[in-house]
């Protein structure tokens, strides 16, 4: 049987996170729109500022995936959420259950800090994915369209 340990990332683990992040990106093909850096990763996730926390998933001792996440908030509910930015699983770990982990990891963490909900998106071709949510009881979201300003064009309207 496959012992499977979830932990807080710490500062060191910023290169493993930038390769994982690396690897979804190359699954996710866009692989060119990572950026990230181990200084911006260190920075980001584990500086004085930030509000954003990672989990290391481990399989029998070897790092096989992690998870990035951060507190939102719901003025309807007038309560906090747990959004999961980023879940990853190395191909030779997937279906030994780590994903399922690190989702009850996050479950988790939400009941225990009475957060609402728990919300993700994953990109509409990933149907291994979507399968895998739902089997845990996860809805889509359908009456909801994602929007984002970034880079140049965020800069532009910030400054207009």
């Amino acid at each position: 049987m496959s012992a499977i340990e979830i932990r807080d990332a710490s500062i060191e683990d910023a290169a493993l996170i930038l390769r994982f992040v690396t690897e979804l990106a190359i699954y996710e093909k866009a692989e060119h729109e990572v950026i990230a850096t181990q200084d911006d990763i260190e920075e980001s996730l584990f500086g004085p500022e930030t509000k954003t926390k990672a989990l290391i998933c481990q399989l029998n001792g070897e790092a096989v995936g992690f998870a990035v996440y951060f507190f939102n908030y719901s003025t309807w509910l007038g309560k906090h959420g747990l959004y999961l930015e980023d879940l990853y699983v190395s191909p030779e770990a997937r279906g030994a259950g780590a994903g399922k982990a690190l989702l009850k990891h996050l479950a988790k963490i939400a009941v225990s800090k009475n957060c609402e909900r728990v919300e993700w998106s994953v990109l509409d071709w990933n149907e291994p994915a979507i399968q895998f949510y739902q089997s845990i009881g996860a809805q889509p979201k359908d009456e909801w369209i994602g929007y984002r300003l970034s880079g140049k064009t965020l800069e532009d309207f910030a400054n207009c």
